[in-house]
């Protein structure tokens, strides 16, 4: 299910089998952003895009990271833009370097900005996406499911962006998009890959029980 990025000397393909059926090519490109998800919804919506971090659970310390002894860190932070959360991205980070130790937990770089700063492009795999729609507020959603990694530092990564309505509309999503109901807890990511292949499970006993022709 990993994407295949191949090239030639003068042609480039990007293939991957688990699209979501009614995904739109801009959605395609957001979903292959490798660690610039940032910059390029910034560009999108011609946007500050600041990250607000909700927690970030640390492990022990005991030396610098190192290959034999990495340093990991379970996190969730917001993509704010216009005082709205465009995604929200939960990570496991492994620290294996003293140098990407220090930049990231010490120097507070960012996930997107640790690349930029180590002046090393990651090596990224596309795990798995999704479509869904948010039964709280009926809005169409899309995760995606990635990992980055590069010397000393790999992040596996689930990021969710709460109405696919803002790739349509724009700047115009911030004016008019409704607010989330009082009190409404989002599903996660995961409950939304559990709804999915309940409804597959049915569908599948339905086959079997003959009252649906496969």
């Amino acid at each position: 299910m990993a994407i295949i990025d191949s090239f030639r000397p003068n042609a480039t393909t990007l293939e991957f089998s688990a699209w979501p059926e009614d995904i739109t090519g801009l959605e395609r490109i957001l979903l292959t952003a490798r660690g610039d998800l940032q910059r390029m919804l910034s560009a999108f919506f011609a946007e500050t895009i600041s990250i607000k971090s909700i927690y970030a659970n640390t492990g022990p310390r005991n030396g610098p990271a190192c290959n034999e002894a990495p340093v990991t860190q379970e996190r969730e932070v917001h993509l704010v833009c216009r005082g709205r959360t465009v995604c929200v991205a939960t990570s496991t980070i492994t620290l294996s370097s003293a140098l990407c130790e220090g930049l990231f937990l010490d120097d507070k770089f960012a996930v997107g900005q640790m690349f930029r700063k180590l002046g090393q492009p990651p090596k990224f795999e596309l795990l798995d996406a999704g479509a869904g729609r948010d039964e709280h507020t009926g809005r169409r959603t899309l995760w995606r499911r990635y990992t980055l990694s590069t010397e000393g530092f790999h992040c596996d990564i689930v990021e969710a962006f709460p109405d696919r309505d803002m790739f349509v509309r724009g700047a115009a999503w911030f004016d008019d998009a409704p607010m989330p109901q009082r009190g409404a807890v989002p599903p996660s990511v995961p409950e939304l890959k559990a709804k999915a292949a309940q409804v597959v499970q049915e569908l599948h006993a339905s086959v079997a029980a003959g009252e649906v022709v496969a």
